[in-house]
């Protein structure tokens, strides 16, 4: 039997033997998404590394479709993992308030967090004082806390005025 011998609508599924389509006597591109029944494609139905990187449609996979705790260090990559900031924590420490030229404060990370970030402020009688540095504390490779510096830039009589030196620590 030829093609041309056979009607429309002639062979339907129920004619064709399990098995007796396969790959080669599918077009390119016959098989669209809306010919294909919800649930038709199961897991158990894909061939092993049938879905890739390259296979995936940008956006396809979104937030709303990722199981709750489906994304951790083993499957996202060593340096991105490292990158992540867990269990932040806000320290600080503030120096006495007097007429003294020169302040520093240093603010310190719990044990087992490391300081991502900091800063200082300045309070009291501020006419002529300035932050001199502000910086992160470091004991080998680990950053251990921050560090701010200030100073009375007039020649005195000096004001009452203190520093405080605050720290955004995180395990990492």
């Amino acid at each position: 039997m030829t093609n041309s011998k056979i009607k429309t609508q002639a062979v339907t599924s129920g004619k064709i033997k399990n098995g007796g389509v396969n790959a080669l006597d599918i077009g390119a591109g016959q098989v669209t998404g809306e010919k294909i029944a919800t649930g038709a494609v199961t897991g158990k139905k894909l061939a092993k590394k049938a879905i890739s990187e390259r296979t995936i449609a940008n956006e396809a996979v979104t937030i709303g479709k990722l199981g709750k705790e489906s994304v951790d260090a083993s499957k996202i990559s060593t340096s991105l993992w490292e990158q992540l900031v867990r269990n932040v924590a806000y320290e600080n420490t503030a120096s006495v308030t007097n007429e003294e030229k020169d302040k520093t404060a240093t603010a310190t990370c719990p044990k087992g967090k490391e300081a991502i970030s900091g800063g200082v402020r300045l309070e009291g009688e501020l006419a002529s004082v300035a932050v001199t540095g502000s910086y992160p504390q470091a004991s080998g490779s680990s950053r251990t806390g921050w560090t701010a510096i200030a100073h009375e830039t007039g020649a005195g009589p000096f004001g009452d005025w203190s520093i405080t030196t605050f720290v955004v620590c995180a395990e990492i």
